[in-house]
């Protein structure tokens, strides 16, 4: 017999951290690997709709790595130590630096900002990286209230963002799709 997704457990507005502890679904922990988990989700559609096979891999691997941060923020920080959580590691950071330097490399210098847009998947990279930085944001929310977050889970997401938005310019540019350059009203 299949397991049943629902448990109602969450019914009355609360749900359990790794390790057991009980939580309003609106704590903010709650919302930062939820938001992860949205973030996870762009990604797989951004994955879906590119067509450059490096970065489908890459995409791959950048998902697994946002389990390990999901699992990680929704670990109560008091039972972590014995519990099997996976690691964020410094190279996983590092990785994204060195695919954003290998893709800056072969795009145009960028002379102005730019508007997303041009084509669905250059879009939607964008919404990704609104996304990821909206992960970030609500994870320095929590390291300013003093809640446990590991301080490569913000660098990693940070990284990410910034990946995220050379990645849509590195579409646009394998797609031969013209960048739109925002012109301000003055």
């Amino acid at each position: 017999m299949a397991t049943k997704i629902y448990t109602k457990t969450g019914d009355k507005g609360t749900t359990s951290l790794i390790g057991g502890t009980k939580v309003p679904k609106s704590h903010i922990r709650i919302e930062a690997y939820g938001t992860v988990d949205e973030l996870n989700s762009y990604i797989g559609l951004v994955n879906d709709l590119i067509t450059d096979s490096h970065s489908k891999i890459l995409l791959k691997e950048i998902q697994d790595r946002l389990f390990t941060v999901g699992s990680s923020l929704a670990c109560d920080p008091d039972k972590e130590p014995s519990l099997k959580i996976p690691d964020l590691k410094e190279s996983d950071v590092e990785l994204l630096e060195k695919e954003i330097d290998k893709m800056n490399a072969v795009l145009p210098a960028m002379k102005h900002f730019i508007l997303p847009g041009g084509s669905v998947a250059v879009s939607q990279t964008h919404i990704a990286r609104c996304v990821c930085r909206r992960a970030e944001r609500l994870c320095v929310n929590m390291q300013f209230q003093e809640l446990a977050v590991e301080a490569v889970v913000i660098k990693y997401l940070n990284r990410l963002s910034d990946y995220l938005f050379v990645l849509a310019r590195y579409v646009a540019h394998l797609s031969h799709v013209e960048e739109i350059a925002w012109k301000p009203r003055v």
